[in-house]
């Protein structure tokens, strides 16, 4: 039998199965197993000791509550002018007119009351009567201008205010201002009001003339101002005059506020009445005028007054 064709060209097997190794490499191989195997064992060292925590320093709680409000009311020297009838020192302890508005209207003037009437400050609308309804004024004086009716009496400082404001008003050339009348008692109210329903009606009289124990002018803090040039003028002529105009433009400077403005009628429940000045001091005239307010309600936060009370 012939040989395989390919036999010849094998090599020898090895009697070990496996590739085999030359001699040199197989020498080289085991020394260096020899030299890891002999090689001394190093033990890990321990691990290293982490670092303390460094302790955080804690902020101090803050204690966070609302501020007390200072109360004007505690202050000495608002107590001693409120107790003396010191209107105006009262405002001033207050820190000034504006001031003693926000902490009115802040609620925090426990010792000031808008329905004391013998306060510059008292409101009196349709639904704040006067209490008692029968008040009357003290310290009256005779207005000092040319009168119209024979109610020419209002509270002296008011006197002395509008003597000033109808002097200013003269030396600046718009004429002489007169008076119509100024306080009203309970009993002449009564008979005012009662002519205006006579001659108008209740709904319009109501529009024009408070009711007995309503009036502003039963306080002596109000009166109604006319024009007088050669003669003195009524009410209804009043507005339109340069007199009018200057008084709505400068009469806040004397203490004075016009009560019953066009725009205001909503609130108050009364038609215009550029005559019906009503004063409030010097300093709360001019917060009001500052402010650009139109009526009380609106300037000592109070809700609007156009009808009476069922």
């Amino acid at each position: 039998m012939l040989p395989s064709p390919h036999a010849q060209h094998a090599a020898p097997r090895s009697p070990i199965r496996g590739p085999a190794l030359p001699l040199g490499v197989a020498v080289t191989a085991i020394g260096m197993l020899f030299s890891i195997a002999s090689a001394p064992v190093v033990t890990s060292a321990a691990p290293e000791t982490m670092p303390e925590p460094v302790a955080v320093v804690q902020v101090p709680t803050v204690k966070v509550g609302a501020t007390v409000a200072a109360d004007p009311c505690a202050e000495p020297s608002v107590l001693a002018a409120l107790s003396s009838g010191d209107d105006a020192g009262a405002i001033a302890g207050f820190g000034g007119g504006e001031n003693f508005r926000a902490a009115v209207v802040a609620g925090n003037a426990p010792c000031i009351s808008l329905s004391d009437p013998a306060r510059l400050w008292v409101v009196v609308n349709k639904t704040l009567p006067l209490n008692p309804p029968e008040y009357e004024p003290a310290g009256l004086d005779a207005v000092p201008l040319q009168m119209t009716t024979r109610s020419g009496l209002v509270r002296s400082d008011v006197a002395a205010a509008v003597g000033q404001m109808a002097d200013a008003a003269a030396a600046a050339g718009v004429g002489r201002i007169g008076a119509n009348n100024g306080y009203r008692s309970y009993g002449l109210q009564v008979t005012t009001y009662d002519a205006h329903v006579r001659a108008q009606g209740q709904e319009d009289a109501d529009a024009g003339s408070a009711r007995p124990g309503f009036s502003e002018h039963q306080t002596g803090l109000a009166l109604d101002v006319v024009a007088c040039d050669a003669a003195c003028g009524g009410l209804d002529g009043f507005g339109g005059t340069g007199q009018s105009d200057w008084v709505a433009a400068n009469a806040w400077a004397y203490g004075f506020i016009v009560r019953y403005e066009e725009v205001g009628t909503p609130v108050t429940g009364y038609a215009p009445e550029p005559w019906h000045l009503r004063y409030v001091g010097v300093d709360l005239a001019a917060a009001y005028h500052a402010g650009g307010y139109h009526t009380l309600e609106e300037f000592f936060g109070l809700p609007a007054a156009p009808d009476y009370a069922p």
